[in-house]
């Protein structure tokens, strides 16, 4: 149940990673989704390797959405520098 409920809020972070991050957005909903879900992967599993979270804990909603405004302000620059 642990990684459902990562990937629901990693949906919903994905959505508000997209409106606080300044800038043209050159992905899509669907390409923003699968960021805010990674990004709540990132701060689950990497929360848990630096011992911020006990193992089977997941991230929290901020530390979600900070993962996933990490990997959103990745995506633009690499976009950015590939057109």
């Amino acid at each position: 149940m642990g990684i459902i409920w990562t990937i629901l809020i990693g949906f919903i972070v994905g959505l508000l990673a997209k409106m606080i991050t300044p800038g043209r957005d050159p992905g899509g909903f669907i390409i923003t989704v699968i960021i805010g879900i990674a990004g709540s992967l990132l701060a689950t599993y990497g929360g848990q390797a630096l011992g911020l979270y006990t193992a089977g804990e997941p991230a929290g909603f901020f530390g979600s959405l900070i993962g996933a405004i990490i990997l959103l302000v990745i995506y633009h620059a690499m976009r950015g520098r590939a057109t």
